[in-house]
């Protein structure tokens, strides 16, 4: 642990070093450069440079490899690959890499959804029924736009025993591991995410598009928009890959064929187990139909959503509403999520993200016109979040704007979906189901309005372990003052709800505990918990 804290610390040096020399260069020609207007001429967020950012992310979640790409719509300013997508052969991550994109596949199949209803060929409060007639009965009057929402009840294919996600299916028989099971609620009441949803939805889509779903996706979206890096995984065999295990791990077919120069590859996925990366079983094509079934560069997935901004792909802004505005429920209820999609308080801000097998994927928009800036994220391990990292490299090309506004050295800091009160509620009831102790709940904005002040929403909740930190005071008595562990959730000025605790690693490193496993372990265990209390998904 120390060797890997002196380690982060030499990058963090070299990092902050790399951002000021960029300052200095600019400011050289400070009176040339605009003072106003959009994003940043110098790229970099809380002293650190972008590259130096990603390089410790990836150190400290053992990322091999990742692309990102930056839009300043329209502009793309960067895409860049860094470390490997394959272990074993050594290829380097590169801007034409191809990625699983996981969930934000669910954006393709939406879109296609909303093609056919700007043509007339199905309206969104049709029921599931008049497309499908070999589903069960108490699916029939489920509609389009519930399965759009994931607000149907239907059971996830993927949750039950069996599934193989390297398995070639036909839809009915993913549909029959699930058919006998009861709506988990009432169509239309709640929300909760099934790749099930977006397989039914596939399947309409090729009774109305009256196409094969690949087709019609093809078709309206990544011909339209010339994505030559973009590929549904049966068409990746016709990529054309060079065998390096056949020439000494040295790329040499470029020489010949210039179809090997900066060749798009695929890549090698990886799971963590015992301590090791070890390789993710292969996503067969059909296995997550509608839900994880495109594979893409980082550079192609911005310029879909850069198309996807406008009207190029869904042409009238009203119907992009329908799909990229927060779930209205017939029960009163708002549920900030559809199609994938969740979104913020932060005006404009919605994101797309998740894992398929080996593969982490995440995409974010800042859609104000003020802002217009999104983040790719692909990366070849899985159950990687990587939304802190993208929102940090986004604020570092609009002057912070759009940070945390915390200093994220010293917290972990997560925006949440929901109020102060919703996200602590939330909070409680995780904790609760874990089984960890919450000793007291502070509401500060109340203390503040009893004593005649006046304060945005601020909550604290004091939780931990006696078991765990009694061993901590063990080998020093002093970190009793840390202890119990807190976590805080509070609304800032423009709206944005923020919860956050301590980084455990630098914590513990002030009391000579940096070689403590279980810090580590805490810190991952108190970001899975604020990732779910913050995230509707």
């Amino acid at each position: 642990m120390r060797k890997k804290l002196l380690f982060l610390t030499a990058l963090l040096i070299s990092g902050t070093v790399l951002a000021q020399e960029g300052e200095n260069i600019m400011k050289k020609y400070e009176n040339q450069l605009p003072q106003e207007g959009r994003g940043s001429v110098r790229v970099a967020y809380q002293g650190k440079a972008i590259d130096q950012m990603i390089y410790e992310f990836m150190e400290e979640q053992g990322i091999p490899g990742m692309t990102l790409a930056i839009v300043q719509a329209p502009y793309i300013p960067r895409v860049a690959g860094y470390g490997v997508t394959d272990l074993e052969k050594g290829n380097l991550a590169a801007v034409k890499t191809l990625w699983p994109v996981g969930p934000v596949s669910q954006g393709y199949a939406a879109v296609a959804a909303m093609q056919l209803y700007e043509k007339g060929k199905l309206e969104l409060n049709d029921p599931v029924g008049k497309y499908l007639k070999d589903i069960p009965e108490n699916w029939k009057s489920i509609s389009i736009l519930q399965l759009l929402q994931h607000s149907s009840g239907i059971a996830d294919y993927r949750a039950q025993a069996g599934f193989n996600v390297s398995e070639n299916y036909q839809p009915l028989q993913l549909i029959k591991t699930v058919e006998s099971i009861p709506l988990a609620f009432e169509p239309g009441t709640d929300v909760k995410q099934s790749a099930t949803n977006f397989l039914l939805l596939t399947s309409i889509i090729e009774k109305a598009g009256k196409m094969p779903y690949h087709d019609f996706v093809k078709k309206y979206q990544i011909d339209y928009l010339g994505l030559q890096q973009t590929y549904f995984g049966e068409d990746l065999a016709k990529v054309k890959q060079e065998d390096v295990t056949t020439t000494a791990n040295v790329h040499q077919a470029f020489k010949k064929d210039k179809d090997y120069i900066n060749p798009s590859e695929t890549t090698t996925g990886y799971i963590e187990k015992d301590g090791k990366l070890v390789k993710a079983p292969s996503v067969s094509p059909t296995a997550m139909k509608g839900f994880s079934d495109v594979c893409a560069s980082a550079e192609n997935v911005s310029h879909w959503d850069i198309a996807l901004a406008g009207g190029v792909l869904i042409a009238k802004p009203e119907n992009r509403d329908l799909i990229y505005k927060p779930t209205k429920l017939a029960n009163g209820k708002i549920v900030p999520a559809i199609a994938g999609w969740q979104f913020y308080n932060h005006k404009g801000l919605m994101d797309i993200k998740g894992n398929v097998s080996g593969h982490s994927a995440f995409l974010s928009r800042f859609t104000d016109a003020s802002e217009l800036v999104c983040v790719t994220l692909l990366a070849n391990k899985e159950g990687v979040d990587l939304t802190n990292l993208g929102r940090k490299i986004a604020a570092a090309f609009d002057s912070g704007k759009m940070g945390t506004g915390t200093n994220d050295n010293l917290l972990y800091t997560y925006e949440s979906q929901f109020s102060v009160a919703e996200t602590m509620a939330r909070l409680e009831q995780i904790l609760k189901n874990r089984g960890i102790p919450v000793f007291a709940k502070f509401d500060h904005g109340k203390n503040a309005q009893d004593v005649g002040l006046e304060l945005r929403p601020n909550q604290v909740i004091v939780f931990g372990s006696p078991k765990v930190g009694t061993k901590l005071m063990q080998d020093n008595p002093s970190i009793s003052i840390e202890l119990p562990l807190k976590i805080s959730a509070w609304e800032d000025e423009k709206g944005s709800v923020w919860v956050a605790f301590p980084q455990m690693g630098v914590m513990a490193a002030g009391y000579g505990l940096d070689n403590e496993p279980v810090i580590g372990k805490m810190q991952e265990l108190l970001e899975k918990i604020v990732i779910q209390s913050a995230s509707v998904y």
